[in-house]
């Protein structure tokens, strides 16, 4: 029961912090996320300075640091705001594709395919910042991101729980791992066919899936004809 309570806990602070830094409190916080947010993502978090975003956001350093206490709440601020409109995005791309539960799930990696092609993709803000953070364990951006792609496998995990599927948990990981692995993989080669690869293994595992739920329901009508 504790040890409920306190996951619990955790999870509503962290749902407040992020909150806090999704939905500035002025349109001065506006312009310092985005500016913020179009350079850690171009250029890396480590390779843009405090008075670069001001100068973008046309702010005094001051201005930002009243907002802002230092560099890492607004490094954790720029990775908050991309959550939600990432999480959309992907149901977005899920829910408009034709076919079953497997041609679904392929279309987000043949979305993501097509956003890589455009010459100013980057890969996924996340992953890449937990990279330039990796000695940094404890950094609020970690845990915004950590907090993401569970938020990813945890809707996965409810969809396919949904279509019946009995390991909905494995098989959100496998998918997840697929995904960031393509991340990955085509940010390094530039060359998005990986994604698409990743994205018709995803249908294959969410086929058989399917089909190890129907033996399953078969199975279990069998033997009510012989009770």
């Amino acid at each position: 029961m504790y040890i409920h309570w306190l996951v619990y806990m955790v999870s509503i602070r962290w749902l407040v912090y992020l909150e806090r830094m999704i939905k500035p409190a002025n349109p001065t916080c506006e312009r310092i996320i985005s500016a913020a947010s179009a350079l850690f993502y171009n250029e890396g978090i480590r390779g843009v300075s405090v008075d670069a975003v001001a100068a973008k956001a046309g702010l005094t350093k001051r201005t930002l640091y009243y907002h802002f206490k230092s560099k890492d709440d607004l490094v954790a601020a720029y990775l908050a705001a991309r959550d939600q409109p990432n999480l959309a995005l992907f149901r977005r791309w899920f829910t408009e594709a034709e076919g079953g539960l497997p041609a679904k799930v392929e279309a987000i990696f043949r979305n993501l395919a097509r956003s890589a092609r455009h010459p100013k993709w980057k890969g996924c803000g996340f992953l890449r910042t937990s990279a330039e953070l990796a000695n940094m364990p404890g950094h609020p951006a970690i845990k915004i991101g950590a907090a993401h792609k569970k938020k990813f496998e945890d809707w996965l995990r409810t969809t396919f729980e949904a279509e019946g599927i009995g390991n909905a948990l494995p098989l959100a990981r496998q998918i997840l791992l697929l995904l960031d692995g393509s991340f990955a993989v085509v940010l390094l080669h530039r060359d998005p066919s990986y994604m698409e690869t990743a994205g018709r293994a995803a249908f294959s595992l969410t086929e058989a899936a399917l089909a190890a739920r129907r033996t399953r329901a078969r199975r279990q009508a069998g033997h009510k004809r012989f009770d």
